[in-house]
């Protein structure tokens, strides 16, 4: 059974740092492409970051330089680190396990950015 638990959201404020961690099971981890998508209220879902098996990242304009998605092969966990947070980061984050033709989802992880 495939299961992705996305962890470490919450409530922050504006300026502030919060790291999100996505554990898999049940999955070929290290063959894949990590993804971290967002959601906010009345707004499609995007995509943050994506990573690699080879380690190669990329990342949407509006987080570039304050976010930064690293894998963990062994552990099979995805983290997303954030920094510098603004109002409009607060969405809910959803970690993406990407096989061609096949896609995993977690459940999803709340990030409140306010004072």
């Amino acid at each position: 059974q495939v299961q992705l638990v996305e962890s470490g959201g919450g409530l922050v404020q504006p300026g502030g740092s919060l790291r999100l961690s996505c554990a898999a099971s049940g999955i070929s981890f290290s063959i894949n492409i990590m993804r971290w998508y967002r959601q906010a209220p009345g707004k499609e879902r995007e995509l943050v970051a994506l990573i690699t098996s080879r380690d190669s990242t990329n990342y949407a304009e509006s987080v570039k330089g304050r976010f930064s998605i690293s894998r963990d092969n062994a552990r099979k966990t995805v983290d997303l680190q954030m920094n510098s947070l603004k109002p409009e980061d607060t969405a809910v984050y959803y970690c993406n396990a990407h096989y061609p033709g096949l896609d995993y989802w977690g459940q999803g992880t709340q990030v409140t950015v306010s004072s």
